[in-house]
């Protein structure tokens, strides 16, 4: 996997960490840079861990599924990016006010990774290491939740929509490109 395409991956994969994170400030009355740390540290960390643990259940079955590993990973992501699309695209416009608590944020950082968990399955398929990739994703994933805690009232309602279906659409043509390179080489 290019760095390039680790970018975009991690790029697509922090579209909801940052949709929930302008949310969250927007429903702030007070987006400081320490509120912001804390949310960015969650998002990201968990953001992180979740690609690794996806990496690591997958490879103790990649010997058994190899031959038809780039149609895993293809539909993995089509189904990630078209979920992310129906959800920005059917959503009620503007995000709800979020509660920033310590159980609240361990669900929403979970939530939001669960995109990565299979990213992290994806991974192992393309036989590609995953310390790269989850540290891009983890790093990217922090500083998009941090900008946009800070700026969610500036940034508005649409915004956050739109960057959420860019990033499932990013994903979808990812999973083609992965599934082209498969049927092509394979």
């Amino acid at each position: 996997m290019s760095l390039a395409e680790t970018l975009l991956l991690a790029i697509s994969l922090s579209m909801d960490a940052f949709a929930v994170a302008i949310a969250a400030g927007v429903g702030s009355p007070r987006a400081d840079r320490r509120t912001a740390g804390t949310i960015a540290l969650f998002f990201g960390g968990f953001q992180t861990l979740m690609p690794m643990v996806g990496y690591l259940a997958a490879g103790a079955f990649y010997g058994y599924i190899c031959h038809f590993d780039h149609w895993i990973a293809f539909v993995l992501l089509a189904f990630i990016g078209g979920k992310m699309i129906y959800e920005a695209a059917t959503g009620d416009g503007c995000p709800r006010a979020v509660d920033l608590g310590l159980r609240s944020l361990l669900v929403l950082a979970l939530a939001t990774s669960i995109d990565a968990l299979a990213a992290g399955v994806g991974l192992t398929f393309l036989c590609a290491s995953i310390w790269l990739p989850a540290l891009t994703i983890g790093v990217v994933t922090f500083a998009f939740s941090f900008v946009g805690f800070l700026f969610g009232r500036r940034l508005g309602c649409a915004f956050g929509r739109k960057m959420e279906i860019l990033g499932g659409l990013t994903l979808c043509l990812l999973g083609l490109k992965i599934l082209g390179e498969g049927l092509i080489g394979g």
